[in-house]
């Protein structure tokens, strides 16, 4: 793929055809999806997982790819998060897409779905033969981008505090 000519299209969320209610209906049936994936031990996406996901979100042009952010990545009042403008979730600390400490991101949850059905997310769609004729869709560049490159994405694992291993009581010779 040329990478110094390259052009994208944009890409609308899939519009939800339903009514207001069903369509609310549907955002906290995803909502509770994503909460139920993290369980009670606060598990995490994988880390090659999180880095599609970044990338579907952020593109690569911070490390000097060609491939923009998502036209609805949106920039929270709070300076340095994101959030998705897509899905309607909102800017709040629960909806920030990425975290700089240990703090459980969006982008963190196991189960997560994306308007666009990009790559890494559960509800990802693979690229039709017609999104591969220029200009190209973010989908299909994500699809063919070189999994080297894809393990250079900085990503934040950090792992749940696990309780201190309890101590098996010794039994007392008499």
């Amino acid at each position: 793929m040329e990478s110094e000519n390259i052009e994208f299209r944009k890409e609308e969320p899939k519009q939800d055809q339903s009514s207001g209610i069903k369509k609310k209906l549907s955002m906290m049936q995803s909502f509770a999806s994503a909460i139920t994936s993290r369980g009670l031990k606060n598990e995490k996406t994988t880390k090659p997982i999180k880095q599609l996901r970044v990338l579907s979100c952020f593109g690569d042009k911070q490390q000097g790819g060609v491939l923009p952010p998502c036209e609805h990545l949106k920039t929270s009042k709070t300076e340095g998060k994101h959030f998705c403008g897509g899905c309607g979730c909102g800017d709040r600390p629960g909806t920030w897409l990425m975290s700089a400490n240990d703090t459980y991101s969006k982008l963190d949850y196991p189960r997560l779905a994306c308007p666009l059905n990009m790559p890494g997310f559960s509800n990802y769609e693979p690229s039709k033969p017609d999104e591969s004729i220029s200009p190209i869709t973010r989908r299909y560049y994500i699809e063919n981008y070189p999994y080297e490159k894809l393990e250079e994405i900085k990503v934040n694992t950090f792992d749940p505090p696990q309780p201190p291993p309890q101590k098996q009581e010794e039994t007392k010779k008499t």
